[in-house]
């Protein structure tokens, strides 16, 4: 099946790898597109209690090396090099890339997501603040094993994404999965993830208007998966 850029479901469908590549081509050009408008609408949230979700449960001594995977324009990048740790953003939009580099002065990698080039037990904790949503279902214990295995044993990795049903497919340009709590653990734990924590955001609203799942975990698995 071919996909398009217009609003569609896809849940149940096996994708094969030019519709894979279509998939990340059309998301990375929906924020090229849009790169300036996101970083103005996204520069003043505060994530603070995501950051402190996951650091409280890193065991290492700081400074922390820390992978903000989908670091988008770079305001986490940033905040945690402010805590004074060394953080590396990982980002498939080429401008978000430039703006990141401009505005933190972190090293910061271009990688598709589905096709990541990570090195082996590098970091203590990887952030996935609204990024890992994008990776189709059939991918994602895949890439989570990929990032698993760039954790350091005992590392952290947090992860927040859009709460939903199991829905798949396209949104006003994006392709995304909306999980609920129960698949998502089932997926950290195919991967070789151990749930240390959930939450919902935003914090204060009541249950139906908090549309973030909010998770930390553990790298509960100490060998390399294989590729």
């Amino acid at each position: 099946m071919a996909t398009t850029g217009r609003d569609e479901a896809m849940t149940g469908l096996t994708l094969d790898e030019p519709e894979l590549q279509h998939i990340a081509a059309l998301t990375v050009q929906h924020y090229d597109a849009r790169a300036e408008a996101f970083r103005a609408g996204t520069h003043d949230h505060d994530v603070n209690q995501n950051i402190d979700a996951l650091l409280r449960h890193i065991v290492a001594p700081a400074p922390l090396t820390i992978l903000d995977f989908g670091c988008g324009p770079g305001r986490d990048l940033a905040a945690f090099s402010r805590l004074g740790h060394l953080a590396i953003g990982l980002e498939g939009s080429p401008r978000f890339v430039q703006m990141a580099r401009e505005f933190s002065g972190c090293e910061v990698w271009q990688q598709n997501f589905m096709a990541l080039n990570l090195p082996a037990e590098r970091f203590d904790g990887i952030f996935a603040n609204a990024s890992l949503f994008h990776v189709p279902c059939q991918e994602l214990c895949r890439v989570l094993g990929q990032l698993r295995a760039s954790l350091k044993p005992g590392g952290v990795m947090f992860s927040s994404n859009p709460r939903g049903n199991g829905e798949e497919g396209w949104h006003a340009g994006r392709y995304g999965v909306l999980h609920d709590l129960s698949s998502w653990r089932r997926h950290l734990g195919e991967a070789g993830f151990s749930e240390l924590e959930h939450y919902y955001r935003p914090t204060g609203l009541p249950p139906e208007q908090q549309a973030w799942l909010a998770s930390v975990w553990r790298n509960s698995l100490s060998q390399t998966p294989p590729p």
